[in-house]
């Protein structure tokens, strides 16, 4: 699979990586074994870099993949996680001493001396211009506890913030068909200062696998039923915050623009992968098949302009309202 430089932090990853959230929890039960099924099926596909944080199942997602490293330690994995979201969400939560702790937690989760990648996840926004905040990541780099920072972010406005702080290795912000924003200054800004960018929420929380209807059903302790209207987090995480009934519709749109011999769900993940300055899309599995499926999106020629021109216009049309001045 091709590989591309993670922004500052100079370590090539595969442009699809796999997100771990579903690992972890908040969309329903997945066995151990089956979990570590998944990371398999994903290397032996190309794929080199996993995302993770220290919330998904409080932990679990991280010791997973901590015991994949240690049956696989021949497999080359980057590994990226995130740390804040396990405390109250107040600015001044973000501090040396707790930055110190949630990282060792993630240090012994995952079996490692040194952190690939710590990402602040998603903090309160005014976090980002804190001088405080980012001279204590660079403490953190200092002590070898990370080899280097990021930020996952909500909005364009805070993906900005981010790359205009000179030790911001990588930006991870949503990026799929149903959210373009980023294309119009975060994916510039980011190519420019040398920033890399990773995709996160790139099916839209699956809705454009094109397998959804109106009367799709999701388990209690799934994130698209408890935080469908942002009951629990920001609804921006949840279907890229489009209402769930306009996402199946313009979903089934966007089905009929895939390619012969490609998935809805390839062809968005195709899409990201050729914009400008994305350095690699992180779409979860949950299953052996799902993992590798997503993987051979990178195989898959460019999508034509027609393609991309079709895409823009069903953005335009059915999305851009709900999602453009917010996100």
């Amino acid at each position: 699979m091709e590989q591309r430089v993670l922004g500052r932090t100079g370590r090539e990853v595969s442009v699809v990586g796999l997100g771990t959230w579903q690992l972890g929890a908040d969309w329903g039960e997945v066995r151990e074994e089956d979990a570590l099924a998944v990371l398999d099926a994903a290397v032996e596909s190309g794929v080199t870099f996993f995302d993770t944080a220290d919330v998904y199942g409080d932990g679990r997602s991280e010791q997973l993949i901590g015991r994949y490293l240690r049956e696989r330690p021949d497999a080359g994995i980057f590994t990226a996680t995130k740390m804040g979201r396990r405390a109250e969400q107040l600015p001044e939560h973000y501090n040396l001493d707790n930055f110190r702790a949630w990282t060792d937690r993630s240090r012994a989760n995952l079996g490692v001396d040194t952190l690939d990648l710590v990402q602040l996840h998603c903090p309160p926004t005014p976090v980002y211009s804190s001088d405080a905040v980012f001279d204590a990541l660079d403490t953190l780099v200092a002590e070898k506890r990370v080899a280097a920072y990021a930020v996952s972010v909500e909005t364009c406005e805070e993906a900005l913030a981010a790359i205009a702080r000179p030790g911001t290795a990588s930006v991870q912000i949503i990026l799929n068909p149903f959210r373009l924003k980023p294309l119009e200054r975060v994916l510039p800004a980011a190519a420019e200062a040398g920033v890399g960018i990773i995709a996160r929420v790139p099916l839209a929380s699956g809705l454009l696998s094109g397998r959804y209807t109106r009367d799709t059903v999701f388990s209690a302790d799934d994130h698209r039923t408890y935080n469908r209207h942002g009951e629990a987090f920001d609804q921006g995480e949840t279907f890229s915050g489009v209402d769930f009934a306009t996402g199946v519709e313009a979903a089934a749109e966007f089905a009929g623009l895939a390619p012969e011999g490609a998935t809805p769900a390839q062809t968005a993940l195709r899409w990201i992968v050729q914009q400008p300055g994305v350095t690699s899309v992180i779409p979860g599995a949950r299953s052996p098949e799902q993992a590798r499926a997503n993987a051979e999106a990178a195989t898959l020629p460019p999508l034509p302009q027609a393609t991309l021109d079709a895409v823009r216009e069903l953005y335009d049309r059915r999305i851009r309202a709900q999602v453009h001045s917010r996100w």
